[in-house]
């Protein structure tokens, strides 16, 4: 494992020869391994934060990725769009996943809980259950102990508001849920958050659970995903051949993510269903962020994303949004335009302008015409799925990359700047799934020739229907040159 983890996607040949070339081009050989070693780690394990409303999840989330992203405010339910965040703790990454985003009584206040707790501690390899050490242990925190010791996993238990030593007491007393060691910490002060950050890293796998597709014959996982009432679960039907999954014209009926082992094109996939939550239209931003929490929970689970958009309806934010979590996860990525047998000619028209407009930004991304209704094109998924996994897979040796980058640089040379003209040394493609490169080069590349570079290699190497992942190490000064 450590090998592979040092290198990345590199062999040991090709990875002598390749810091042998960084030396000569002037860089630290321990920051070129870094950067290896940074690009080339496959899927980050994932770290649930639960627990009841106003506990301090969001706070605590804010001091884990140590920036202000999860927006806090006083009152219980701030909705936003991101749930799931990168972090680091003692040179170790994860991703974290916040259910502190939306908190009033849908369902009844527990009910609602529980299943925002469920969704993340199903995506997740470890859990920091955070309860309010002031309070105490409520019932709501009792069914929240129930469901973590159902489910298995990891749990390190946060006992926040813990302001100063006489709150200790109070942390002592959460021995009593029976989940090991109280970690007393104030979110908001940020103290005693890294004690318990290493208890995180402690009970965190170095990797997530999952091996992907590498189990043998273990069947590829795919995640339907698009907003709620686009006929996911339709298309689930239809595609198992029978009515597995409740369908309702009610938006959102289905609750509960389903996993169904599914025959198509001669092989078995696994499904993971994300279908809405159940709507009342007072709860509108509730049952979104719902969606959201899910569709990240199900991503986490998956290889590919199919995105499912429902035609006859403009393309919305929300769909948007939507594909950016898929391509933000690093997943492959397939998109399903949904009813597509109820178009006229004119909306057809506009559809594909809209396409043109608005899908610009994954334009790489397989697309395949359906009706989940009548069945119409259903076996042009699976040609694009596998053409997705493919491009998620592929690895572009040293040499080449490098020679395709040459070639590159000397056409189209990075534009001046200052009286300084950057330009790409060398690369190398650190991993896969997706493809990640780290680039080195003698100055800082704007974003447009990251993308023109990003574009060229989708040219050159194909990468169908997966993100690619860029990172650019510039060499320090020259004065420490031998």
């Amino acid at each position: 494992m450590n090998d592979q983890h040092d290198h990345g996607a590199l062999g040991d040949a090709e990875y002598a020869e390749f810091m042998e070339l960084a030396a000569e081009e002037g860089f630290d050989v321990e920051e070129v391994e870094g950067a290896i070693e940074e690009a080339g780690h496959g899927p980050l394990p994932v770290l649930a934060v639960v627990g009841r409303p106003n506990v301090g999840k969001s706070t605590l989330v804010n001091r884990i990725i140590g920036r202000r992203e999860a927006v806090v405010e006083d009152k219980p339910g701030v909705t936003r769009d991101r749930v799931t965040y990168e972090a680091e703790w003692a040179g170790r990454r994860f991703k974290v996943v916040d259910t502190g985003g939306w908190e009033q009584d849908v369902l009844g206040i527990d009910a609602s809980v529980a299943a925002q707790a469920e969704y993340a501690i199903e995506a997740a390899d470890a859990c920091v259950f955070v309860v309010d050490a002031t309070v105490g242990a409520t019932d709501t925190d009792e069914a929240v102990v129930k469901l973590l010791r159902r489910a298995g996993k990891p749990v390190v238990l946060c006992a926040n508001k813990v302001d100063g030593p006489s709150g200790e007491a109070d942390a002592t007393a959460l021995w009593s849920l029976g989940l090991g060691e109280p970690y007393p910490v104030s979110s908001l002060h940020g103290r005693g958050t890294g004690d318990m950050l290493d208890a995180v890293l402690e009970a965190l796998p170095e990797a997530p659970a999952q091996t992907f597709g590498n189990a043998v014959g273990g069947p590829r996982r795919i995640a339907l995903i698009g907003r709620p009432n686009v006929g996911k679960s339709s298309l689930l039907n239809k595609v198992a051949g029978e009515d597995r999954v409740v369908v309702n014209e009610l938006a959102g009926t289905t609750r509960d993510p389903v996993d169904e082992l599914i025959k198509l094109g001669g092989k078995t996939w696994k499904f993971v269903d994300t279908a809405g939550i159940r709507k009342k239209v007072h709860l509108q931003e509730g049952a979104d962020y719902y969606a959201s929490l899910r569709t990240a929970a199900a991503v986490e689970k998956a290889e590919v994303a199919v995105v499912l958009i429902d035609t006859t309806d403009n393309i919305s934010v929300q769909d948007q949004r939507i594909i950016t979590m898929a391509v933000e996860s690093g997943r492959a990525l397939v998109i399903a335009y949904n009813k597509w047998d109820e178009l006229d000619e004119e909306r057809r028209y506009y559809l594909e302008r809209e396409i043109e407009t608005e899908m610009q930004q994954v334009a790489w991304a397989p697309r395949v015409n359906v009706s989940a209704k009548t069945g119409r094109h259903m076996d042009r998924l699976v040609p694009a799925i596998e053409t997705a996994l493919a491009g998620w897979e592929t690895r572009v040796p040293t040499g080449r990359l490098n020679a395709f980058l040459g070639e590159l640089v000397a056409a189209h040379p990075h534009p001046i700047r200052g009286g300084k003209q950057p330009r790409i040394l060398f690369g190398t493609q650190a991993g896969t799934k997706p493809p990640r490169f780290v680039l080195f080069a003698s100055g800082f590349l704007e974003h447009g020739y990251r993308r023109f570079v990003e574009r060229r290699l989708r040219e050159e190497f194909g990468f169908e229907g997966t993100p690619i992942h860029i990172s650019v190490r510039v060499r320090e000064k020259r004065g420490r040159k031998k």
